[in-house]
């Protein structure tokens, strides 16, 4: 440990240990100051949920369980995880005083780290979507809008995310920077202690004592910013309303409904499902309300409408439903009801409230 301590101090120890403490602490309170921040602003403070903009209104062929993160990909990120952890854990707790031999620990899981990395590269490159993680223009635009929303603008519509939002984009940008920061510097560093691949070789590299100095307060400080950023990343993957998105990277998959809720199909397609556009039909200026169409699992029910109908048998119009007598019309479809059900499938009409349109389906 005396040395490592030698070796990694060449602007001094003193200096460099109240350079380490410094920073630590001012990485913990700001990720607690943050965290704490949210979580009065998410209970007390934030606006009513924001206006649905998504790309569609429903989604053909849609699983019940849709598969977010492969197997690979979990074992990836929990491996990672594991190995920052005990990182930061070694680089920070001989600081504020615990000691234990924690040299050999540290370079261990350093090492543990970079092949999960370079692995990432590689799979991220060769097997996905590469260019699914980098921030685009409707990135920056919902994001932009997210941000008119949650200082009050409750008119502001958010745009629904890509498989990945803006969000989350960034927090995997800035911790790739301060991870492949840590992990450049942290193997440089490596050359001036003996490890299990080799003897101690300071002299490998012609650098220069201040320039050594340098290498290692970066490393501390990339150290010190992936503190803060997985105080951020726990805090939000044990808050209830984003405990959905942790438990897909334990199981791999999310509900449905999370799905439609959140993510536009045109960002984010499902293999087999069709996004469902929403479109008026011409000359169509009616409304359906809520109280209007209720579609039930095997039933549909017209509230506050009337539906012209036979003893067993309704047609309307050759094929279309009259609604409500002209509250609101659908068309491109046939609608037939017999025995209490009724099924009906075309274009709705727009909303004269909202102007937005929706389409009704109904299975008899």
């Amino acid at each position: 440990m005396e040395l490592w301590r030698r070796a990694a101090n060449p602007w001094g120890q003193d200096v460099l240990i109240g350079i380490s403490w410094d920073l630590m602490w001012a990485a913990v309170f700001a990720g607690l100051a943050f965290t704490l921040a949210h979580a009065v602003w998410a209970k007390w403070l934030a606006p009513a949920a924001s206006t649905d903009a998504g790309g569609g209104s429903s989604v053909a062929g849609l699983p019940a369980q849709i598969l977010r993160h492969a197997l690979s990909e979990r074992v990836f990120h929990w491996v990672m995880s594991a190995a920052m952890l005990v990182l930061l854990i070694t680089a920070f707790a001989p600081v504020i005083g615990i000691q234990f031999a924690w040299v050999t620990i540290h370079w261990i899981a350093g090492l543990i780290l970079t092949a999960t990395i370079v692995y990432h590269i590689i799979h991220a490159v060769f097997w996905q979507d590469f260019w699914a993680m980098w921030v685009n223009k409707a990135d920056i635009e919902a994001g932009l809008a997210e941000l008119s929303h949650m200082v009050g603008r409750n008119g502001t519509e958010v745009p629904k995310a890509a498989k990945y939002p803006i969000d989350h984009k960034m927090f995997h940008h800035g911790a790739s920077v301060s991870g492949l920061t840590a992990i450049v510097t942290g193997i440089f560093m490596m050359l001036r202690i003996d490890t299990w691949l080799g003897a101690a070789n300071p002299y490998l590299l012609d650098i220069t004592d201040s320039t050594w100095g340098v290498v290692y307060v970066v490393h501390g400080i990339s150290g010190v910013a992936l503190f803060g950023l997985i105080i951020t990343h726990i805090y939000f993957a044990i808050r209830p309303d984003k405990w959905w998105i942790t438990k897909s990277m334990i199981y791999g998959f999310i509900g449905q409904d999370k799905y439609v809720e959140n993510f536009d199909p045109n960002r984010w397609a499902i293999p087999g499902a069709a996004p469902q556009e929403e479109r008026v039909p011409a000359g169509v200026g009616a409304s359906l309300g809520s109280d209007d169409a209720v579609v039930g699992s095997s039933d549909a029910a017209v509230g506050s409408g009337d539906v012209e109908s036979g003893s067993n048998d309704t047609a309307a119009g050759g094929g279309d439903l009259a609604v409500g007598g002209g509250d609101a019309t659908a068309s491109g479809g046939d609608a037939a009801a017999g025995g209490g059900g009724a099924a009906a499938t075309g274009e709705s009409p727009s909303d004269s409230d909202d102007g937005r349109a929706s389409e009704v389906e109904g299975l008899d």
